[in-house]
């Protein structure tokens, strides 16, 4: 396949990314005249408005136009953790297999449902982020219901696209969804109050050589707080399957990318920081 300019343009809030639409609430309803004692009613002060994209500064990470130059398949979202909001490539809800990026789900569901963890098995949940252990994976896997977790995922994570296919590598997810689920392993939703934080903190830790992608093309201190967990395997289809995604401060980006086996993985992983770095911009 020739290589090929391609431009995707960016969604910000739209319909089509689900979340962080700039149409109005409803209005409330009006007093009715009619009631006698709707002048009695004490006067209430009004609560303040939830923050917007337009009354905040930009997320180090942001919507703004990519272009990549790349052969075969690529779709990204930025999500901004403030508001909700999301922007992303038109193909955002494209799906493609997981692979070891969902493993942060993964511990999340386990610690969450079983919040007093046995030390082996938390071991081996720590072992799973840092190590990315495939035969760690495959035992929560089995620990988690198997496709009841990913079940959850989408019931607790407000999914649209995703859904279990086969094993827990070959989890079907888009762009969008995967920064669903990052937004929601950052805010508790997925591991709960008790081991949010613990889940975060491994992955901030993550083998050095798992930190590629997203968090090389970020700042220097921003670098280290950003938490990541990246997936990549090459399948009997010829074909690289390299994913990236990361939770910043005020920020989730997720990328997917899916090319000939014959390009290797870093040619993903370029992908990963080319579409960072524009974000910055």
């Amino acid at each position: 396949m020739a290589a090929l300019l391609v431009g995707v343009p960016f969604v910000w809030g739209s319909d089509l990314l689900g979340v962080g639409s700039d149409s109005a609430a409803p209005a409330a309803p009006a007093p009715d005249d009619s009631d006698d004692d709707a002048s009695e009613a004490p006067t209430r002060k009004a609560a303040p408005a939830a923050p917007t994209a337009s009354t905040l500064p930009p997320a180090l990470l942001h919507p703004a136009p990519v272009t990549v130059d790349a052969t075969g398949f690529w779709s990204w979202t930025v999500l901004d953790r403030r508001t909700g909001a999301m922007a992303g490539s038109g193909n955002a809800g494209s799906t493609q297999r997981a692979a070891s990026m969902i493993k942060a789900w993964l511990a999340s569901d386990y610690l969450r449902r079983n919040p007093n963890p046995s030390k082996s098995n938390l071991s081996q949940l720590s072992i799973m982020i840092r190590n990315s252990d495939n035969n760690a994976a495959s035992y929560f896997w089995g620990l988690d219901g198997k496709s009841a977790s990913i079940t959850r995922l989408i019931r607790t994570c407000g999914l649209t696209d995703s859904k279990a296919y086969i094993d827990w590598a070959s989890t079907l997810v888009s762009a969008r969804d995967a920064a669903r689920m990052g937004a929601c392993i950052g805010d508790g939703r997925a591991a709960g109050p008790k081991w949010t934080d613990w889940v975060l903190n491994e992955m901030r830790n993550v083998a050095k050589d798992q930190k590629f992608g997203i968090t090389p093309a970020l700042p220097a201190a921003e670098q280290t707080s950003t938490a990541v967990k990246n997936g990549w395997i090459a399948r009997s289809d010829g074909k690289w399957h390299v994913n990236c995604m990361a939770i910043g401060t005020d920020w989730v980006l997720s990328v997917l990318t899916v090319y000939p086996a014959a390009k290797g993985q870093i040619y993903g992983e370029n992908i990963c920081s080319s579409v960072t770095r524009q974000l910055q911009a």
